[in-house]
């Protein structure tokens, strides 16, 4: 990727469109960043690594806030990463895919996608702790005007989550237009408090000078470096920012941050310790502490709907990152329902769901609190950061060719904060840091023993395949009898035969009048042109080999592969009524000479996996009466 390529952007807006696109991105990309301030500010003075809330350690928290907004997400995410993008789309496996070429060595290749596993797996931890501490921290407001309702705020979330989830099925596009009008209120409802609160104690102003941060850390030394554990919180999110620009486009994202969304972050934060500097006692709740009585119980409402906006904008983006994980090879597919005819990018994934939904309810029952869940919060936050910078630092160095100072330069100060980050919440690892990382652990297990099966696999399948026109020659000697009809194999390996066929013509000892040899491969691009898509040879005998190509973020039907090639099939075109399927069912073995014990315990869980994964004829839309299956026995190879 050059860096001219680098520039071009993704999306143009203007006027009209362009406002309404920066209001439609502000539910979708900054509804995690936007209700931050319901529970960061008040972790720097909780627990036993909190400060004491005396007016110095006030304005240098928040000028920590501040100054990590401006330079993490403003300068890092929104200015510099937002750059990185693969044909418009981003995120971390977006990244990893623009890294990841062709010509990348082999064991270079599998450092960079165990690094990107490892983020993403970390995202998924986001994915299950967002929407309980979100909602878990705005139905807390009913304790600070009415304590009598402590006991029934555990059992509230959990009946908010359960109706989330339940309307999943539904699709995001039915709600997605209240969205961005929920979240514009909240950010102008939060502005409005913020300022009201700086213009009763204006000395706040003194946190946007930066050293004021830096003699936090002077006076408070080890206190002072955890406490950027409860800092990190107010950059939640900007992951999620970076890998939902291809729904939107640079424009108006920035548009949505510098225009209203950073702005009224600001000032609420300032807002918070203004109030702090006023009434110190105030640090157990300083949100809800800015808001008069009279607007508690509707300021509980909004809060509600805004984190239910962030927790969905988290759950659609975990559906997206398990299916572009799936299509790259990174994990199992799994069932994926299109919720919308026009929108490709919504999707609904029912197991994944559910699973989310256990997940997310279990959390709250262990952590009843969102002061208990910011410690498990933080980790998976500033681990997944962090390594998006390791990536693009190598994008920028191998791809973009910039100069070494340069990478130092740019990505050395924001793994300068990352690592700080990762270090402050790592303290935190028994107060609950350990849950991000059983969850991060338990998803990479998955992952990195789908990938590594994967190529086992493929190296096993090209080991014991037969080049087409080798096969061809043999045929010729003498041909087996042909049958009317079209027969479809599946090959994962465009020059090489598949078993199947091998099987077909060993039992059935006949060959179609028409054989299609057909290999899928996901590109490193997020979609491609029709007219790009295809590949197609005839060869003697009627054997015909289509290479079809998809990007990451598309789903392969195989119909419309077979309706693509149009004129250069029989009769000008695909007749599905003629036209027989040939699918392998493998029984997969690890061989014994696959490595050592955690190698093969890997090829282990692989197999249990590929056992589990989606049917074929499902995950390609191949009409099940048109299939046919051939058991074969494949032993796993190690490449």
């Amino acid at each position: 990727m050059s860096q001219t390529n680098e520039m071009t952007p993704h999306h143009s807006a203007g006027g009209k469109s362009g406002f309404i696109l920066a209001l439609a991105a502000l539910g979708i990309v900054f509804g995690d960043l936007g209700t931050s301030p319901l529970y960061a500010l008040q972790e720097a003075f909780q627990g036993n690594y909190g400060v004491l809330p005396t007016p110095s350690n006030v304005i240098g928290i928040v000028s920590l806030f501040l100054w990590s907004l401006l330079l993490m997400v403003s300068v890092k995410y929104v200015f510099v990463l937002m750059r990185a993008d693969n044909r418009g789309e981003g995120g971390i496996l977006a990244l990893m895919a623009l890294l990841v070429g062709k010509r990348t060595h082999a064991q270079k290749k599998y450092f960079w996608v165990l690094l990107a596993l490892i983020g993403m797996s970390m995202l998924y931890g986001d994915g299950v702790i967002t929407p309980a501490i979100s909602v878990l921290s705005a139905i807390e407001g009913i304790e600070v005007a009415t304590p009598a309702f402590h006991p029934y705020i555990v059992p509230l979330t959990i009946l908010i989550l359960i109706a989330l989830f339940a309307i999943q099925p539904y699709g995001s596009g039915r709600v997605g237009a209240a969205f961005g009008p929920v979240l514009g209120i909240w950010f102008i409802v939060i502005a409005i408090l913020g300022v009201t609160s700086i213009v009763q104690t204006p000395e706040i102003l003194q946190a946007l000078n930066p050293l004021h941060g830096m003699l936090f850390f002077k006076e408070n030394g080890v206190k002072g470096f955890i406490a950027l554990g409860a800092v990190v919180l107010c950059l939640t999110g900007g992951e999620a920012l970076y890998a939902d620009m291809g729904h939107f486009g640079r424009v108006p994202i920035r548009l949505a941050w510098y225009g209203l969304a950073l702005p009224s972050l600001a000032a609420n934060y300032m807002g918070q310790g203004a109030l702090l500097l006023r009434e110190p006692a105030a640090a157990a709740r300083p949100f809800y502490s800015l808001v008069p009585d009279w607007g508690m119980y509707p300021m509980v409402v909004l809060a509600t709907l805004a984190t239910i906006v962030a927790a969905q904008a988290l759950i659609t983006a975990v559906f997206s990152l398990t299916s572009q994980a799936s299509h790259l090879g990174l994990c199992p597919q799994v069932k994926t329902v299109h919720t919308s005819a026009s929108t490709i990018g919504q999707i609904y994934l029912p197991s994944l769901n559910w699973l989310l939904m256990l997940g997310t309810i279990a959390v709250v029952l262990i952590f009843p609190s969102s002061s208990q869940l910011a410690a498990a919060f933080g980790l998976a936050v500033s681990t997944t950061m962090g390594i998006t910078t390791v990536l693009f630092a190598a994008l920028a160095k191998t791809r973009w060719k910039w100069p070494v100072w340069k990478v130092a330069l740019v990505a050395g100060c924001f793994l300068i904060a990352d690592l700080a980050f990762v270090g402050a919440n790592s303290l935190k690892f028994m107060e609950g840091g350990w849950l991000s990382f059983l969850i991060g652990s338990a998803v990479l297990l998955i992952t990195y023993s789908w990938f590594r099966g994967k190529v086992c696999l493929s190296f096993s399948r090209q080991s014991s395949g037969l080049p087409l026109r080798d096969l061809i020659d043999s045929l010729a000697v003498s041909p087996p009898h042909q049958v009317r009809g079209t027969a479809v194999f599946l090959s994962e390996h465009s020059e090489h035969v598949p078993t199947v066929l091998f099987h077909h013509l060993k039992h059935n000892q006949v060959l179609h009048e028409q054989t299609i040899l057909l290999s899928l491969r996901t590109a490193e691009s997020p979609r491609i042109s029709d007219n790009e898509r295809l590949q197609i040879e005839a060869f003697p005998l009627g054997f015909i080999r289509i290479h079809a190509v998809f990007g990451y973020m598309e789903e392969p039907d195989i119909p419309k592969i077979l309706a693509l090639s149009g004129q250069h099939l029989q009769h000008g075109g695909y007749e599905p009524m003629t036209t027989s399927f040939y699918l392998g069912h493998e029984t997969l073995v690890v061989s014994t000479d696959s490595g050592n014990f955690l190698k093969r315990c890997l090829l282990h869980i692989f197999i249990w996996l590929h056992k589990n994964e989606t049917d074929a004829s499902v995950r390609y839309h191949i009409p099940p009466n048109r299939v046919v299956e051939m058991g074969a026995r494949m032993e796993l190879l190690e490449h």
